[in-house]
């Protein structure tokens, strides 16, 4: 006869698999080696960039993940495994991971689930390099003068959407190809505020017309 899985199993389970519906992306790593402050510096950082650094058994890990069917993505949940859960700016949090594996070669980034989409450590490197939601907001904010309102929509896109361009470049030209889809995704990212400055000088010149009138 078959055991009850235990309450808190269960709950743990459950607790996992919201997380992953509910965040923009997840980022997996490995976690061996890394000291106790050196943990608590890493989840400070990430918190900061908009992510929570979680550690779960990976049997646990498994169940939730089971019904989502996403090739190699049950390969990425072993060893010492811990997950970023990112709510909304998935460049911020592949920085933060970045520069901290930087100075501390404990940190092993194994890969990224963005959507759907998987991608692997060259992929989240790659998402890294692209500029972080705050910078393109900074970026738009100095680039025209028109209402901030007229551009709602625009502000509101998430820095997911590059990301899901990224992936889908390095899938089709391998990870050597990374660099350049930062280049495009980037190119993207200034042919936004081109438009959006074109759009506010228009927008300008109609108005001074009016006046004269």
């Amino acid at each position: 006869m078959e055991r009850e899985p235990r309450a808190e199993k269960v709950a743990v389970v459950d607790e996992v698999r919201e997380r992953f519906d509910g965040a923009g992306a997840v980022v997996l790593t490995e976690y061996r080696g890394i000291d106790v402050t050196a943990m608590q510096t890493l989840r400070r950082s990430l918190r900061e960039a908009g992510g929570e650094y979680k550690i779960y058994k990976n049997t646990l890990v498994r169940l939730a993940i089971a019904e989502r069917n996403i090739d190699g993505l049950a390969d990425l949940i072993s060893g010492p495994t811990a997950i970023a859960f990112v709510d909304n700016d998935a460049a911020a949090v592949a920085k933060a991971l970045r520069d901290f594996a930087k100075d501390n070669d404990h940190l092993i980034i194994k890969g990224a689930l963005l959507g759907d989409q998987l991608i692997d450590e060259a992929g989240v490197l790659a998402l890294a390099d692209l500029p972080s939601r705050d910078q393109l907001l900074g970026q738009l904010a100095g680039a025209f003068q028109a209402p901030m309102s007229k551009f709602a929509a625009l502000l509101q896109a998430p820095i997911t959407k590059f990301a899901y361009g990224l992936q889908a470049l390095i899938a089709e030209g391998g990870e050597a190809d990374a660099s350049e889809a930062i280049d495009i995704a980037t190119e993207d990212a200034s042919d936004a505020v081109d438009v959006a400055t074109a759009s506010a000088e228009d927008d300008s010149a109609v108005e001074s017309d009016t006046s004269q009138d």
